[in-house]
C-alpha cells in the first residue's frame, strides 16, 4: 500500500498561522523535504516541536534530481511532507517536478493547505477578487520586462505579482508606462508580520513613493485588469481609413487593415468612408 506526498504551506510571516495539521506532519512525516533546511528546523524550534523523520534539501537546484528518491518512499508506504520556505509548495517555490513526476508514477499527492502571500494579497488589495491570475516575479532585463508587460496591458483578471525590494521601484514604473499611469495597484509588503504595511493608490503614485523611500521586505504587488473598453463606431475609424489611403493605400485595403483589427464590419466601415467622403 502507497504513502503519500504532502505539499504542506508554511507561515508566511506570523508563526501562530501554522496548522494543526502542518504541525502533525512534520513530526509524523517520514521525510521532511524542505527548500531550506535551516529554516524548516528555526520554524520548529518557534512551533515547540521536533521533527522526528528525515530532512532532506530540496530546492530549485536539485528537485528534479531528488524526486524519485522521495518518491521511493512514498511508494514503500511512507508520508513525504515537502515544505518551502514560506507559503505553498509549487507557487514560485519547489515542487512542481515532484509532482509531475509522482502523477507519472501513480502515486497519491495531496496538500494540507494554509498561508499564502498570492491569496493574503489579494485579499487585502481592495482590488476585484473574482477573477484573477498569478504572474510571480517580473523579468530583471528592462526589455524583457516591457514586453512581458506589453503583452498584460490588456488582460481583464486582476494581477498578483512578487517582487524584490531593490527592483520594485523600477517595476512599478514599467508598469505604469505599460498598464497606464492611472491604473490601480496596491503593494503588499511583509504580510502578517508586525511591519506589514499595504499602500494603495494609481500605479504612477506607487511608483513614485516607491522612488522616495526604501521598500523593505518580502513584497507582492497586485494590479487592477484592464477594464473593458467601448467598441469603437465606424464613424470614429474613418479618419484611420483616410489616412492609409492619403499615404498611398487603396481604399478597399485600407478598409479591410483598419475593419479587421478594430472588429468591425468592413462593409459598414467601407459606407462610412463614402458617406463622409460625400460631405
Amino acid at each position: 500500500m502507497t504513502g503519500s506526498l504532502v505539499l504542506a504551506a508554511t507561515p508566511i510571516g506570523d508563526v501562530e498561522d501554522a496548522s494543526p495539521r502542518l504541525r502533525r506532519l512534520l513530526v509524523e512525516a517520514e521525510v521532511v523535504a524542505a527548500e531550506d533546511t535551516r529554516r524548516l528546523l528555526a520554524l520548529a524550534a518557534r512551533l515547540d516541536l521536533r521533527v522526528a523523520g528525515r530532512i532532506v534539501s530540496y530546492h530549485e537546484h536539485n528537485e528534479t534530481a531528488r524526486a524519485d528518491e522521495l518518491l521511493d518512499v512514498v511508494e514503500g508506504g511512507g508520508t513525504v511532507l515537502v515544505v518551502t520556505d514560506a507559503g505553498m509548495p509549487t507557487v514560485s517555490d519547489p515542487g512542481y517536478r515532484v509532482v509531475t513526476r509522482a502523477v507519472e508514477r501513480g502515486l497519491r499527492v495531496t496538500a494540507a493547505p494554509g498561508p499564502s502571500a498570492v491569496l493574503t494579497a489579494l485579499a487585502v488589495s481592495g482590488l476585484a477578487t473574482d477573477r484573477f491570475c498569478f504572474e510571480g516575479f517580473a523579468p530583471r532585463k528592462p526589455g524583457e520586462r516591457a514586453r512581458t508587460f506589453g503583452a498584460l496591458a490588456d488582460e481583464r483578471r486582476t494581477m498578483v505579482f512578487f517582487e524584490s525590494p531593490h527592483r520594485v521601484h523600477d517595476t512599478l514604473a514599467a508598469m505604469a508606462e505599460a498598464f497606464g499611469a492611472d491604473r490601480p495597484a496596491a503593494v503588499c509588503r511583509e504580510l502578517t508580520k508586525t511591519y506589514e504595511e499595504v499602500l494603495r493608490g494609481t500605479l504612477a503614485e506607487l511608483a513614485a513613493r516607491a522612488g522616495e523611500e526604501q521598500l523593505r521586505g518580502e513584497i507582492s504587488i497586485v494590479v487592477a485588469g484592464a477594464q473593458e473598453q467601448a467598441p469603437p463606431s465606424v464613424e470614429d475609424l474613418v479618419p484611420a481609413v483616410l489616412t492609409q489611403v492619403d499615404a498611398g493605400t487603396r481604399l478597399k485595403e485600407a478598409v479591410a487593415a483598419v475593419a479587421q483589427r478594430a472588429g468591425v464590419p468592413k462593409r459598414d466601415l467601407y459606407e462610412a468612408v463614402l458617406a463622409g467622403r460625400a460631405r
